[in-house]
């Protein structure tokens, strides 16, 4: 029998060892290299998605969605969308029957929309944090969310770094890569855990200093 625990506190958190995305991570600079990895994504049924904005630290100043983060249980690829735009294939992948499963999907979808016109909710999406309150967690932040199921960290050091330069670094891949992997992860546990119904829920009534 599993145990879940509805809530998790920050520094609780803060103990955990950190997990990092270990599959493959592939760079997508090229529509040609984005045709590829679209046709592979299609071999899947489900897939995580995040994305990622430079961040603006002068008021007025925005900045367009510069990263698409889609993964599998082992590969990852990271579509340069600074450099792509967001092509019609990718954009139909978007909308097509193959599961997507995200977290904070509106604020993604947001940006996305402002690379094209087109809505990519029309697809086929799971929101996480709409998800996993049938499992009575109350958390609402990916890293929350995986600590409790895990009992692992999900670094966020690279949130704010410059997703527009030249060569992302590989703390920025691993980045990334992780938060669209964890996506996945997240879905496929509770989704066993639903499937068996092996598990109870722990309600932690209050959490000091959250």
């Amino acid at each position: 029998m599993v145990v879940l625990h509805n809530k998790i506190s920050k520094q609780d958190v803060a103990t955990l060892p950190k997990v990092s995305f270990e599959g493959r991570i592939f760079v997508i600079n090229t529509e040609a290299d984005a045709r590829k990895a679209v046709d592979y994504l299609n071999t899947h049924s489900i897939v995580g998605v995040d994305t990622e904005t430079r961040p603006s630290f002068r008021k007025g100043t925005t900045h367009k969605v510069a990263l698409l983060q889609i993964a599998t249980h082992d590969t990852c690829f990271l579509f340069r969308l600074n450099r792509l735009g967001l092509p019609d294939f990718l954009e139909e992948f978007l909308q097509n029957d193959v599961l997507k499963v995200g977290l904070s999907l509106k604020d993604d979808f947001a940006m996305l929309r402002k690379r094209n016109t087109k809505d990519p909710r029309t697809g086929n999406w799971i929101e996480l944090q709409d998800y996993v309150p049938r499992f009575g967690i109350e958390e609402k932040s990916l890293q929350k969310i995986y600590a409790l199921l895990f009992g692992k960290k999900i670094s966020k050091t690279q949130r704010l770094s410059n997703w527009e330069a030249e060569v992302l670094t590989e703390a920025q891949q691993a980045y990334a890569a992780t938060d669209a992997w964890a996506c996945v992860e997240i879905y496929n546990y509770l989704d066993d855990l639903r499937s068996t119904g092996c598990y109870e829920i722990v309600k932690i009534v209050e959490i000091e200093n959250n």
